[in-house]
């Protein structure tokens, strides 16, 4: 995720948050936390909705009759605008427990049968082969501090997807042109062990908000293809944003490209 958020809101919890030697996930955990940004979320339910893109890309994927599991949900974007596509057999899980009150109060109000989970995606609670879809939206795998916890996420993707069945992500992408200078910096600060002490892996880093500090993980195309090889999986197809739709300016103002990576669990 790279976050675009609304100027009149900072919240320096967050800001407190990110003081500290190496990121961890309980401290991420912490920031989606933040009644701030889950309020932010909660908007985006409204405001933004399913992308476009999105759309597309879930519905030649997906039957309304598939099962399917939404990790990293935040306060329910994605799993509230597939139920209004006509999908029924919806669970989204997240780790932060106020994004799932938030998820659930909204489904409430607008009556609708989501189920939505307080779930650490590194070690899901269900069984073997029990969904026929999975979604990672919002370049939320990325948000996941440390390449040996991403690997394991993308390992449960695989143990909790049924045989011939995809799963779909989001990351941002480090070879982009418009990141190349940033990136060269980056690798200059590195070669001399100046790089914020903060970060773990080179392609992490922080950017500042008005929502406070973000932390993202910015792969290569080669590293995700190695990632998603390592799982288990077989890579279907993977393609900029930008080149599936034209978004709505508040996707655009919500979030930057991404590239989508489709995947397919096979034997």
């Amino acid at each position: 995720m790279i976050l675009k958020a609304s100027s009149d809101i900072y919240n320096t919890s967050i800001d407190r948050v990110f003081k500290m030697d190496i990121i961890t996930g309980n401290e991420i955990r912490n920031c989606y936390e933040s009644k701030d940004l889950i309020k932010h979320y909660e908007n985006a339910v409204s405001r933004v909705g399913l992308w476009v893109s999105e759309e597309k890309i879930f519905q030649k994927l997906f039957d309304q009759n598939h099962s399917l599991l939404e990790l990293g949900c935040g306060a329910g974007r994605i799993s509230i605008g597939l139920w209004e596509l006509g999908y029924r057999y919806l669970m989204g899980v997240d780790f932060s427990k106020g994004m799932i009150q938030a998820a659930r109060r909204i489904n409430k109000v607008l009556e609708y049968g989501v189920h939505f989970h307080i779930e650490d995606a590194k070690k899901l609670s269900f069984d073997d082969n029990v969904f026929d879809g999975v979604i990672f939206g919002f370049n939320g795998i990325m948000q996941i501090p440390g390449a040996e916890n991403r690997q394991k996420v993308l390992e449960e993707i695989y143990r909790v997807l049924r045989l011939d069945c995809y799963a779909v992500f989001t990351t941002h992408e480090r070879g982009l042109s418009k990141y190349k200078k940033f990136w060269k910096n980056e690798a200059l600060l590195w070669s001399k062990n100046k790089q914020d002490p903060r970060l773990i892996e080179f392609g992490d880093r922080f950017e500042d908000t008005e929502l406070g500090p973000s932390y993202v993980h910015v792969p290569t195309k080669e590293e995700m293809v190695e990632a998603i090889k390592n799982a288990g999986f077989r890579l279907e197809v993977d393609f900029l944003r930008s080149s599936v739709a034209q978004e709505t300016l508040s996707v655009r103002e919500f979030s930057d490209e991404c590239r989508f990576w489709v995947v397919q669990k096979k034997r």
